[in-house]
């Protein structure tokens, strides 16, 4: 069992950027976990914290009741990281760029395990191709196959199904559910499909701060009576249109608001509004 509390923590860059604002979370295993937000949100640099990539400007984070910067060994030893931006050694083939990040975990028995891995990204047919000679969606999937090496108790994936079809995104969405059984699967997106079926938790975050933590069932709720479907486009004057809708009565509008314009007809949010209905309250205090 891992158990990771974050108290209070903030992160400003030496350009003055703020990154993040006073967060205080706790985070268990087993636990599958969706890091939700708009780009430069904040997202990437609390992944990075919590991989001691970084050091926080202020707070802490505790790693089983220490301080991560004394265990920062420890958590090597049981992480699985897939960054945004994953550099694969192009000249090597799959097998020998596994071989290799395996011994740089210290894998004894490495073999096995990047057969293993292989066999659970699909990887199969590939693993003595170049990877200079893969597709976009093929390095990635060689991305997420090097952070399941070593059955890693913990888990952090930056958008790990950019460049998947939409066959492979349900494929992995599966594998990640598979392995939070018994470990921390922390998955940061921003295409709300990934997280709607298999999280069990999701966190909100936006301009630094955690604007919302708790289970998809919850976020929807905070949505209920704020989406509606108009029949005819208006002037978006307080809500926003969130997608056109071709019904045998012509095109409908489904939209979000805090009060939902005369008109509207009230219909059931889905994961996605209660997502846009989040930022948009949020953006109207900016």
């Amino acid at each position: 069992m891992m158990n990771i509390s974050v108290q209070n923590l903030n992160m400003t860059y030496p350009t003055g950027k703020i990154a993040l604002r006073d967060i205080s979370l706790d985070i268990k295993s087993p636990n599958l976990i969706g890091l939700l937000g708009p780009n430069g949100a904040g997202k990437s640099t609390f992944m990075n914290l919590l991989t001691a990539g970084l050091l926080p400007t202020g707070g802490s984070i505790l790693l089983d009741g220490e301080p991560l910067v004394h265990k920062e060994k420890k958590l090597k030893s049981k992480l699985g990281y897939l960054p945004q931006s994953f550099g694969l050694y192009d000249e090597l083939t799959v097998w020998q760029f596994l071989d290799y990040m395996a011994a740089l975990k210290g894998i004894r028995d490495n073999k096995k395990d990047i057969e293993r891995v292989i066999q659970e990204t699909n990887l199969k047919d590939k693993r003595k191709a170049r990877i200079r000679t893969l597709s976009g969606g093929q390095r990635q999937r060689v991305g997420i196959a090097q952070a399941l090496l070593g059955n890693p108790e913990l888990l952090i994936f930056d958008e790990p199904t950019v460049g998947l079809d939409p066959e492979e995104r349900i494929s992995f969405r599966n594998l990640f559910s598979k392995n939070a059984q018994d470990k921390i699967v922390l998955l940061s997106t921003h295409i709300i499909e990934d997280v709607q079926s298999v999280c069990n938790r999701l966190i909100a975050i936006n301009h630094g701060k955690i604007l919302f933590d708790g289970t998809p069932e919850q976020l929807i709720l905070s949505a209920q009576g704020h989406v509606g479907l108009l029949e005819n486009q208006q002037e978006e004057q307080g809500f926003k249109v969130t997608a056109r809708v071709n019904t045998a009565n012509g095109v409908h509008y489904r939209i979000v608001a805090k009060q939902l314009p005369f008109g509207a007809q009230v219909v059931e949010p889905t994961l996605e509004d209660a997502y846009m209905y989040l930022i948009g309250k949020e953006g109207d205090k900016q």
